[in-house]
């Protein structure tokens, strides 16, 4: 196989939440261990059709004795992950990876938020599991959020490792009824912006929403970008955003090669 390029061997597939799946794979050892924010490009081995990996990110990472293994929470959205779906134990996988950038997490402040709207939260496990291990959780923070009770997904291992969990739904059937942006700034004044570094992963709307919040602060935020992506290794350039480079003009770049985490205020949304 190409370098970055196994096959792997599924030992679990199954459906947690309504369209949402978690996915065990089992990887060779050699695996690079990935940074929390990076993903893989995974398609079914020996299938033609569809042709097109699928963008997936890393929920979780762990090694055994001779193998890795890989945790993937996706949601079913079109014909590639209703194949995936069906997939069962001892299936063999693709996997491409670990591909992009992941969150910067050298000079994390005192206090740390997630932001996670839907499935957006697979990223965001891999990174708290990661600050866990330097953070005590009463300086961590999760505020997730989800259209209904049905759509909350993967909260299992993040309420374990964060003491102020807040989750919202749009129609109130579990936690608070409110947009989690929202949550998140009627709390703002508990976070002083010189020592609380904020992550987020979400619906574009969401990601939209919290810049407009954070627009007039100085808080330091780092995104990571839902976006389709072809290739994965930036060749396409299907999946290029604009962003103002560091001489404060418009420029693209590319989800899968340069992000998928961005620092916020380099987006340009509009």
């Amino acid at each position: 196989m190409a370098k970055n390029i196994y096959i792997g061997e599924i030992s679990k597939n199954k459906e947690i939440q309504e369209d949402c799946f978690l996915m065990k794979v089992k990887v060779a050892a050699s695996f690079e261990t990935p940074l929390p924010g990076q993903f893989v490009m995974i398609r079914i081995a020996g299938l033609n059709d569809p042709f097109l990996s699928r963008p997936i990110s890393i929920y979780s990472f762990s090694r055994r004795n001779n193998f890795c293994l890989i945790e993937l929470l996706y949601r079913v959205v079109g014909k590639g992950t209703q194949i995936m779906a069906g997939l069962i134990e001892g299936s063999q996988v693709e996997i491409n990876g670990p591909l992009g950038n992941g969150f910067e997490i050298d000079s994390v402040g005192k206090n740390v938020v997630f932001i996670a709207g839907g499935i957006g939260i697979a990223p965001m496990s891999l990174l708290i599991e990661n600050l866990s291990r330097r953070f005590p959780s009463s300086l961590m923070t999760l505020y997730f959020g989800a259209q209904r009770e049905t759509a909350v997904v993967g909260l299992d291992k993040p309420q374990k490792l964060c003491h102020d969990v807040n989750v919202c739904t749009d129609d109130g059937s579990l936690g608070e009824k409110n947009l989690v942006t929202q949550a998140f700034q009627k709390d703002m004044k508990k976070f002083l912006p010189a020592n609380t570094s904020i992550y987020a992963c979400g619906p574009r709307g969401m990601l939209l929403s919290l810049a407009k919040i954070l627009n007039k602060g100085t808080f330091n935020c780092q995104v990571s970008l839902e976006e389709r992506m072809a290739c994965g290794t930036g060749a396409c350039m299907g999946c290029a955003v604009a962003v103002k480079d560091k001489k404060n003009t418009l420029a693209y770049q590319r989800v899968c090669a340069d992000g998928p985490v961005f620092n916020l205020r380099d987006i340009i949304w509009e």
